[in-house]
């Protein structure tokens, strides 16, 4: 094990080396760009030995990726933003086709108007793709749920395509110290893939593009929604096992801090967990009974877990880094519905901020717990509230 002081781009990277995958399909879009540099550079100077394909598009990185996985191997890819806008048509038939590709999404705006900088709107479109999704907060994670995707994806039970999302710029170009596992040790967490006695070779060729019509499509979509709610058990099993080996546990499906006792709840994701962390240890100093609860994965969605620990609480806010438009966040949509699901009715504000990359300030998250406490006194808030808005509309 050793230490680096990196960024988060390279830290996915050093997780990607580590994993071994047999082909990397790159193509760059800031700001996920530096990932598949480094890569470059790791097999460049042989300390990952996999073929690197400079694709023309960002629809033909995931086009490969598929290719890759029909044949049994391990494949990685990166986008971001219009990048994974324009590889959609293909998300829908790695996930179909059951192909465990593991893809980094560095959350960026999407156009129009253009924006390089950070929010969750590219991954949120895609929310119903049929991928894994999983939201990390800071480098750290970053590498070591690239090596848990690849476990998850490639487990039996599983084989279905994940995506490590990290905040553009916020986390993608912030540099931090991160620990780097011995290749030794993630061999033996992460063995070699192994995919279906029916995987595609030149020997044995098959179709990929099957059809299926209304006398099969509904069980074929059954089957992947049964596989993908399954996951959970595998994706809980998969963070123990890292963290028994590796010592760093990070809560399966999401992660409660200060919850227990906590009246009002801020539900977040990403790195701006961190920030919230911070603000919530200054508010319970002040004797404020606030919670944070850090939603790691998106799908599957957590719905029995969040339910559980949302009990008691008498207000939840759920904070959205997109938007629905006509609508509500997306988060706060799937948060209200299961806890409807769950016979639980506490007070919901929905916080929709830091579109574009807008900051979202200490003061910012102080006012959203402020105006979850008052909620949870009786006190009815706005449902739909704006953050770090900069004038009236």
């Amino acid at each position: 094990m050793v230490k680096k002081f990196i960024c988060g781009d390279d830290a996915v990277a050093e997780g990607v080396r580590l994993a071994r995958p047999h082909v990397i399909s790159a193509y760059p879009i800031t700001p996920q760009t530096v990932t598949v540099e480094k890569l470059s550079e790791f097999v460049e100077d042989g300390s990952l030995k996999a073929e690197y394909i400079h694709v023309e598009s960002e629809h033909s990185a995931l086009a490969c990726a598929i290719g890759v996985s029909s044949v049994g191997a391990r494949a990685f890819t990166a986008t971001s933003s219009q990048g994974l806008l324009y590889m959609a048509e293909n998300l829908p038939y790695a996930s179909g086709a059951r192909m465990p590709i593991v893809m980094m999404v560095a959350n960026r705006s999407i156009a129009l108007p253009w924006s390089i900088y950070g929010d969750q709107m590219d991954s949120m479109f895609l929310l119903n793709s049929g991928w894994i999704q999983v939201y990390v907060e800071d480098a750290q994670e970053a590498l070591d749920m690239t090596i848990q995707a690849y476990k998850i994806a490639e487990t039996r039970e599983v084989m279905l395509p994940v995506m490590v999302n990290l905040d553009g710029f916020v986390l993608t170009h912030t540099y931090e110290v991160v620990e780097i596992p011995a290749q030794e040790m993630v061999d033996n967490f992460l063995p070699t893939i192994k995919m279906p006695d029916n995987s595609m070779s030149m020997e044995d060729p098959k179709s990929l593009c099957i059809s299926a019509g209304n006398t099969t499509n509904l069980e074929f979509r059954i089957k992947q929604q049964i596989d993908t709610e399954n996951s959970v058990s595998v994706i809980e099993k998969v963070d123990k096992e890292f963290g028994d080996m590796f010592g760093r546990y990070y809560g399966g499906m999401l992660e409660a801090y200060q919850c227990e006792d906590a009246e009002a709840v801020l539900v977040a994701t990403g790195s701006i967990t961190g920030t919230s962390r911070i603000v919530l240890d200054e508010l319970r100093k002040e004797g404020k009974k606030v919670g944070l609860l850090k939603l790691r994965y998106l799908r599957p969605f957590p719905t029995a877990k969040l339910a559980e620990i949302l009990e008691n609480v008498k207000a939840v806010g759920v904070l959205d880094k997109s938007i629905s438009f006509g609508y509500e966040g997306s988060i706060f949509t799937n948060v209200n519905s299961a806890l409807l699901q769950s016979g639980i009715m506490p007070e919901t504000v929905n916080f929709i901020g830091g579109l574009g990359g807008r900051d979202i300030t200490k003061q910012n998250i102080r006012e959203m717990f402020e105006s979850l406490l008052a909620s949870a006194s009786g006190e009815k808030q706005q449902t739909l509230q704006y953050v770090n808005v900069r004038c009236k509309l």
